[in-house]
């Protein structure tokens, strides 16, 4: 089994930085695949940004904006957020994989074995 906890969301304004951090224990060594997602009040869960061993893979609506980044030694993935906009309000979860999943297919939450129990963002205009 593996553990996700998600720290840093917090209340900030437009425009300000945010870094989340998702720390990963138990079988860390069957995953492959991680991610983070995001839920709006009433929406969908979107694919924010995820990593399966080569560069990270951003969706659109974060891409230049957000940057994934590991700390194997840690066992702990970051999202760091720059410009942040009122539209990016929602719960971040962190999720992984025990496969590789290459390319588009890191952004289905469908494919992803793990998720962690999600941590609140709320910009403000």
């Amino acid at each position: 089994q593996v553990q996700l906890a998600e720290s840093g969301g917090g209340v900030v304004q437009a425009g300000d930085s945010l870094r989340l951090s998702c720390a990963v224990s138990g079988r860390t060594d069957s995953v492959q695949t991680m991610g983070w997602f995001r839920q709006g009040l009433g929406m969908d869960r979107e694919f924010v940004a995820a990593v399966t061993g080569g560069s990270p893979y951003y969706g659109d609506s974060v891409k230049g904006r957000f940057t994934l980044s590991r700390d194997s030694a840690k066992n702990t993935m970051y999202l760091q957020m720059n410009s942040l906009k009122p539209e990016d309000t929602a719960i971040y979860y962190c999720a992984a994989r025990r496969g590789r999943s290459p390319g588009p297919s890191m952004s289905f939450p469908s494919l992803y074995d793990y998720w962690g129990q999600g941590t609140q963002v709320t910009v403000s205009s």
